[in-house]
Order: C-alpha cells, then structure tokens, then sequence
C-alpha cells in the first residue's frame, strides 16, 4: 500500500472531521465530540493537519497539531489527535504521521512534542515507546469545558 503523507487542506475537513468521530468512537467518547467542518473552517488558523492518503485519493489517517509554549522549555508542538483507520492499521501509517510530526518540529525549532495516550491503549504506548516518547504518569489532565 502506497501512501503519501501531506499537509491537509481546508477541502479535506469533512473527512477529518469523520476521523475525530472515528477515534472518539474508538475512545468510547463519540458523544463529547461537538465540532463541526463549519467550525473548523472559522477555526482553521488555530489548527494544522497531516494526513496520509492513499494512491485513490483516500484519507486513511491524519495528525492533528498545533504550536504552544510551555514556560519550561519554550516552543513546542502539541499533537492534539494522530489516527489511523482501522481497516489500514498494521501498514506503519501512524509511524509514518508521528515521524512527520517529529521532524516538523525538529525544523521550527520546537523544544518538546507532547501528546496524550489512553493507559490502555497498548498498541499506541507501544509504538510511542520504539519512537523514543517518554510516558509520564505523574501529570493529570485537567479540562474545564465552557458552556
């Protein structure tokens, strides 16, 4: 299987947004999920997006991020989703999306990369282990959702 790995456009947001469904779903989380493409699109400048794509022009999988600041370190890259459908798993896509995200920010000058993993999603602690993530299981995550 061939697959390319580009940056999304605001064309491809529909299928995004079937993605992020996809992974609350896989999560067991569909019904926290609000967004919407019209949203994104009002959105887009607080987001970026990878998406791997197959030689039919299907998207098979994405990486969503954004750039932050942590105070300890300074510019950083926060990988906010990486996702692969499961139909395709096993092909090194999300090797592939997590690379990406490793050297785009190795060349803006990004002092961490941080994501969140589930405690029992084994495949993906896994593959973030062989890429060398540190998994700190000390941090909480804290989320106030406005209303």
């Amino acid at each position: 299987m061939n697959i390319t790995i580009r940056t999304a456009e605001e064309k491809d947001f529909p299928e995004i947004l079937e993605l992020i469904k996809e992974l609350a779903t896989f999560e067991n989380a569909e019904h926290q999920v609000i967004n919407t493409v019209a949203q994104m699109q009002a959105e887009k400048e607080f987001f970026n997006c990878f998406v791997a794509e197959t030689d039919d022009k299907e998207i098979v999988g994405m990486a969503l991020y954004y750039f932050t600041y942590y105070t300890w370190v300074g510019k950083s890259l926060y990988l906010d989703d990486l996702y692969v459908k499961k139909s395709v798993r096993g092909n090194k896509i999300g090797s592939k999306l997590l690379q990406k995200i490793l050297d785009l920010a190795k060349t803006t000058n990004c002092k961490r990369v941080r994501w969140q993993v589930l405690d029992w999603n084994d495949p993906a602690i896994k593959l973030y282990k062989k890429m060398g993530a540190n998994l700190d299981p000390d941090w909480y995550n804290c989320d106030y959702t406005i209303k």
